[in-house]
């Protein structure tokens, strides 16, 4: 994989039109991130010329829940023609089903279970990965501040469930954003976790805006996985703390030399 700085474009220019921030976006030379695609004009996106890189990978079910896991692989398998379409190789999936960033049946205790039901799930994904070339991406959460409720969310669950499935199609999507009101330590979490990242992910704490508004040190981030090697890709999903461009600028800043630009 080449180093790759991408944007969530859910999150920045948010007065525009989808597809205007997209090409926006795509000027600025980032490559686009998006979460549901059913709402998307895909015949814009395509015509925009943007690279895209990841979306929500999944419209229903939850992950670590028996009586409705099969309906996270179903839709999945359901939304991969949507993924090729677009040139998308890597899709996010949560520990548990999220309506409006909410969780929608909230678990604050984590069982054997839902472990077990998280792991046969992933594995399902892998091998359907495997058929369709692409990657889903488990992605940590908060339940402090985002999404109370949410089971096996800390980056250290989701790290586990990544590193039990052992399989090269399901990776983890480090949201440092997450980890830091959840865990912190994150230099050492990036170290750590090195051989399972399918994707970084920044915004600032507080506040979910681009780095350099709160309190994360993202240029020891940057030489932190820089200094590990990792040459994938880091995407900000983040709102804009001012102006859009100047958050976008900061977002370089902290991560251009990294990437080689």
């Amino acid at each position: 994989m080449s180093r790759t700085l991408a944007v969530c474009a859910e999150m920045v220019f948010t007065s525009l039109p989808f597809i205007e921030r997209v090409e926006r976006l795509h000027e600025a030379g980032f490559e686009i991130e998006l979460w549901d695609s059913s709402t998307k004009d895909l015949g814009a996106l395509e015509r925009s010329g943007a690279s895209f890189g990841s979306m929500t990978g999944y419209s229903d079910g939850s992950l670590c829940d028996p009586d409705n896991a099969h309906r996270v692989v179903r839709t999945a398998r359901e939304l991969i023609p949507t993924a090729h379409r677009l040139g998308i190789e890597r899709l996010v999936v949560h520990p548990a089903q999220l309506i409006d960033g909410q969780a929608a049946v909230p678990r604050h205790r984590s069982t054997g279970g839902m472990w077990l039901t998280a792991l046969r799930t992933l594995e399902q994904l892998a091998e359907l990965g495997d058929k369709h070339q692409v990657s889903f991406l488990l992605e940590n959460l908060n339940t402090i501040v985002d999404h109370p409720g949410i089971p096996l969310a800390r980056a250290k669950d989701t790290l586990a469930l990544v590193e039990a499935v052992g399989h090269p199609r399901v990776k983890m999507m480090l949201d440092l954003y997450h980890a830091q009101i959840g865990e912190g330590n994150l230099v050492e979490l990036v170290r750590t976790s090195l051989d399972s990242i399918g994707e970084v992910q920044v915004a600032d704490v507080p506040g979910r805006c681009e780095p350099g508004t709160g309190e994360i040190n993202y240029q020891a981030v940057a030489r932190a996985l820089d200094e590990a090697g990792y040459e994938g890709v880091v995407g900000m999903e983040a709102y804009a703390s001012g102006s859009d461009e100047q958050a976008l600028a900061e977002f370089r800043r902290a991560f251009a030399p990294w990437a080689g630009v």
